[in-house]
């Protein structure tokens, strides 16, 4: 399925990233949790597909498993031991389950990233915050375009290697080392040369003078003014019921969570709504556009 919440008006990007990573990163509430992910996987799926959904889960879910794990062999609060070590220290159900949920949120708070990443790009991000704060929105930008652009150069060099017959996976140590010499010395020498020709070619587009203009080809239509103002009743909703304890939940010294009431639903329901937005208007465009083939 093609993401069609991209082509939105960056403000509208960026406000909707901004919203549901503070929430990923403040809501500690299992249920909130589960939302925020699943919609994250759900969203990571439809902007790069089953690939990026499964290279990021291999990163998150050892680092999920190592996080509950250390949390519950060094944290010892709770009143539900598991069981007791030789030297009498007890493992509690709740240090295990904070883990898990300290885990879930890094795992969350990636794949949003990921997504983010696909999503804002570098001329959104200089057409949002050129004016405003341009050194920093030019560093940041320049930033997020180099981390890929530096791992389809190391995939290349490293193709090239392997076909000269130095391969990081084969041989000795020694010779592994020397493999991976080669290939830290090339890349270095690739990241000097790119910084000298995006130097060149900012100082001959004339970065730096004053009453510099800047083209832009974004136009915040009618559709974006409707998704704005919707994540913003969203963002205002939920942040009235989290200080209203909505989402409360505690993991020490026992578990304990506000009761069900019909305001907490509604809250739990404008978060679905909110973490879902880009899919259901991918879903929705993809219906229409069926329907448009359908009828010629």
């Amino acid at each position: 399925m093609t993401d069609r919440f991209k082509d939105y008006h960056p403000l509208v990007n960026f406000l909707y990233f901004a919203l549901v990573l503070v929430l990923a990163m403040t809501l500690n509430h299992p249920l909130a949790q589960g939302i925020s992910l699943l919609c994250a996987l759900w969203y990571a799926a439809q902007c790069g597909g089953r690939k990026l959904v499964l290279s990021h889960l291999k990163l998150s879910i050892p680092m999920l498993l190592m996080t509950a794990l250390v949390n519950f062999f060094f944290s010892h609060e709770g009143v539900t031991v598991l069981y007791y070590l030789p030297s009498g220290v007890p493992l509690t159900l709740e240090s295990l389950l904070y883990g898990l949920s300290a885990g879930c949120m890094l795992v969350t708070v990636l794949m949003w990233f990921a997504c983010f990443n696909r999503v804002m790009t570098a001329d959104k991000f200089i057409y949002l915050f050129g004016r405003v704060i341009p050194a920093l929105s030019l560093v940041l930008s320049m930033t997020l375009r180099f981390v890929p652009k530096f791992q389809t150069q190391m995939h290349a060099v490293t193709e090239i290697q392997r076909s000269m017959g130095r391969d990081l996976r084969t041989g000795s140590l020694w010779q592994r080392m020397r493999t991976a010499v080669v290939i830290f010395s090339v890349m270095i020498t690739w990241c000097l040369e790119n910084a000298i020709e995006t130097a060149d070619s900012m100082k001959s587009r004339g970065y730096g003078l004053p009453n510099r203009s800047a083209f832009s080809i974004y136009r915040f239509d009618v559709r974006d003014k409707i998704v704005l103002v919707w994540l913003l009743l969203c963002g205002l909703c939920l942040i009235l019921g989290s200080t209203g304890s909505t989402f409360g939940f505690t993991y020490f010294p026992y578990l304990q969570g506000t009761e069900m009431h019909p305001m907490m639903m509604a809250s739990y329901l404008i978060l679905l709504l909110l973490c879902g937005t880009p899919i259901f208007l991918n879903i929705l465009e993809e219906r229409k556009w069926k329907a448009i083939v359908s009828n010629m």
